[in-house]
């Protein structure tokens, strides 16, 4: 498989969040939402920052340790395993819910962002090791959305009775069948019987969703020195204890994440509002959230209630009872891992901005904020229709009716507009105005009423104009949305729409060698993929 890729800017996509465009330019509004930018320098200023905090890394090792003892790892995962424990080395951390058959596009290529990033910091301070690690939120109760996926244009789902976490769920006959239907849609493509041998090893039987997860990733990305961090973890819960007990007892980031919301609130959109008590409890298939009235601790949907001092021997004994919410989670990912740098999507690095004040609080290094990389995938015959109607690639990006008008003229020859005449009408109704009011100055009122009455017509046969060439070109405009519709599925981009499958069963390896050589590090452009 040969590919060729082309990069074009966030800001021309139109599918992003202000916030993030601003973020991308380096707007100062935003500069007291985080602690690092998204540069070499801010890495470094992340690394002095991680070095002043003590990381458990013994124990971050012995759980790769025995997360990988029967996966047989590869030289460079033993190599990066090893490496955690060197004081110099630290990760690169994205982090998914454990979606099955990945989910998204997208899920691919944040993961081979981070490896991209870690070996381009390699290169740029060879002082330090960069170990690149997926933290499955294996946690996640979700299970709607994590069961669903989409193929060869046809919806998926796995349909279950067992409840709680995702990641504790196990493979049954009803994901057992919904394999076989995938089996169906892959098989006769070329690398097809490769990607089961994939997917069955991991969805097999009994496993769980966490484990499957582990397992796919894996096999796609273990030469490369990825490792993936299942965090559903008691060893690693002990370690962020006293931050449960005090989002326990005293609600502190209801109160601190709540003061950085109303200052973005007032330019941003928020994407996550924090609770009193941020934790869920999670036992026997619940992952319920924990609510708090008075003293009294009570597990939502549930009978189970804990007096204050019951709750915090419960959090003592067992710590691996208690989830972290979207408000924490952040900070347990921090605190057990060598961080310096995280992966994430575009409503990621936006709620990461609003918790910076309590990670301040809770003395963690807050780290580096990328976002994740972007690719649309087109073959050979898409290219070639977009050539032939003489189009790039950010045009696609372009709302339907700035797309057409500009197109239409283009062909054309030349702009469909009456800015002459309008400027024309300008003067001559400043010249009336001059007129009428030398006669009668409440006339100019009068003249006022006729020039935007004026004005709504011109704008009015302006729009007719543009209409008129848009009917004559309307077989060239129809090859235009039909070349989009391919592109765009649902009117989406298209990674967060389509899944991995259909092109690994088609290209095999070469599809993730392929993401791999055109993911940028920390240069933050939108890649337009042509695959051969």
């Amino acid at each position: 498989m040969k590919s060729h890729c082309t990069y074009i800017s966030y800001q021309s996509t139109n599918s992003f969040s202000d916030l993030i465009y601003d973020y991308l330019s380096g707007n100062e509004n935003l500069k007291q939402f985080f602690s690092h930018a998204p540069t070499i320098e801010g890495v470094k200023s992340a690394i002095a920052a991680r070095k002043n905090f003590s990381t458990q890394r013994g124990l971050i090792y012995d759980v790769f340790t025995e997360a990988y003892q029967n996966a047989q790892p590869t030289s460079i995962q033993s190599t990066n395993i090893s490496l955690l424990k060197d004081e110099n080395t630290f990760t690169i951390c994205t982090a998914h819910q454990p979606n099955i058959f990945t989910g998204y596009l997208y899920f691919i290529y944040k993961t081979a962002h981070i490896i991209a990033i870690a070996k381009e910091l390699k290169a740029s301070l060879p002082e330090f090791n960069f170990v690149p690690v997926f933290y499955i939120g294996s946690e996640d109760n979700d299970f709607d959305e994590l069961s669903k996926f989409k193929l060869n244009g046809k919806s998926f789902q796995w349909n279950s009775d067992q409840k709680g976490a995702v990641g504790r769920m196990k493979v049954d006959k009803n994901l057992l069948f919904l394999l076989e239907e995938v089996n169906k849609e892959v098989s006769h493509l070329p690398f097809g019987p490769a990607l089961m041998d994939i997917l069955r090893k991991a969805y097999a039987k009994g496993n769980d969703i966490a484990g499957a997860t582990f397992s796919l990733l894996n096999d796609l990305f273990a030469e490369e020195g990825l490792l993936v961090l299942q965090p559903d973890n008691p060893g690693l819960k002990k370690s962020i204890q006293q931050i449960m007990k005090d989002d326990l007892l005293h609600q502190s980031a209801e109160k601190i994440v709540g003061a950085t919301n109303k200052l973005i609130e007032e330019n941003y959109k928020l994407q996550v509002n924090p609770r009193p008590v941020n934790l869920f409890y999670l036992r026997d298939g619940i992952r319920n959230r924990i609510d708090k009235r008075g003293n009294i601790y009570s597990v939502d949907d549930t009978i189970i209630k804990f007096t204050e001092q019951e709750m915090l021997q419960e959090l003592e004994e067992y710590p691996d009872r208690f989830s972290p919410n979207v408000i924490l989670r952040g900070i347990y990912q921090e605190t057990i891992l060598p961080n310096i740098l995280f992966v994430g999507g575009g409503s990621e690095v936006a709620y990461w901005m609003q918790l910076k004040n309590l990670f301040q609080h809770y003395h963690v290094p807050f780290p580096v904020l990328v976002l994740r990389n972007s690719f649309m995938l087109m073959d050979t015959i898409q290219k070639h229709k977009l050539k032939e109607l003489e189009l790039n690639a950010a045009d696609l990006f372009k709302e339907e009716i700035q797309l057409s008008n500009e197109y239409v003229q283009q062909l054309a020859g030349k702009e469909i507009n009456l800015k002459n005449e309008e400027e024309e009408s300008k003067k001559l109704f400043q010249q009336l105005k001059s007129a009428a009011s030398s006669i009668d100055k409440t006339l100019t009122q009068h003249v006022h009423a006729l020039e935007t009455e004026h004005f709504k017509k011109l704008a009015a046969l302006e729009k007719k104009m543009l209409k008129a060439e848009r009917n004559k070109q309307s077989t060239q405009l129809q090859r235009i949305w039909k070349l989009k519709s391919s592109l765009f599925p649902n009117n989406s981009l298209q990674e967060r729409y389509e899944n991995f499958m259909p092109y690994y069963a088609q290209f095999g390896p070469a599809f993730i060698k392929s993401i791999l050589e055109h993911s940028h590090s920390l240069e933050q452009e939108f890649g337009v993929i042509v695959m051969k």
